[in-house]
């Protein structure tokens, strides 16, 4: 079930937020979705600077497995979001959470670091534009109500 669970997430990625599909919500927040069989995927978030949300995978319609983020683009004026994207396109295979450990994109360079692995999980990413930070959020996350 794992690895069912990480193909479905890189899938789900792929075609949320990182590949632009978002709706704005009536509350103000935006999400995206995928579905696939039995897997449902919702990303929400409010923001603009800073933002925070959550991703949800629900399997056979129960939670199974969630990840809550806050983070923040210091630029100011997004610039630091392609490079964001281009990263959570290319997320790993054995730790889809978010992007691959490190990544260039032009003048901006990506890094993340986590602890643990897709059950349960914690971690930072940063976009630095030479020496300085301008974008870095958090994470945590796992499976969820296993007993149900």
């Amino acid at each position: 079930m794992k690895k069912t669970l990480m193909n479905f997430l890189i899938k789900a990625k792929k075609e949320g937020y990182a590949g632009g599909n978002q709706v704005k919500e009536r509350d103000k927040s935006y999400s995206t979705r995928f579905e696939e069989g039995n897997w449902k995927f919702h990303d929400n978030w409010f923001g603009g600077e800073p933002f925070g949300g959550r991703e949800v995978i629900f399997y056979k319609g129960k939670p199974y497995w969630i990840m809550v983020y806050y983070g923040v683009d210091l630029t100011g004026k997004n610039l630091a979001i392609p490079t964001l994207k281009k990263a959570l396109l290319n997320t790993l295979s054995d730790f889809p959470a978010r992007g691959p450990t490190s990544l260039k994109n032009g003048k901006y360079q990506y890094k993340n670091k986590w602890e643990g692995n897709i059950k349960k999980f914690s971690g930072e990413e940063t976009i630095n534009k030479g020496n300085k930070q301008v974008y870095k959020a958090n994470y945590i996350g796992g499976l969820v109500d296993l007993l149900n």
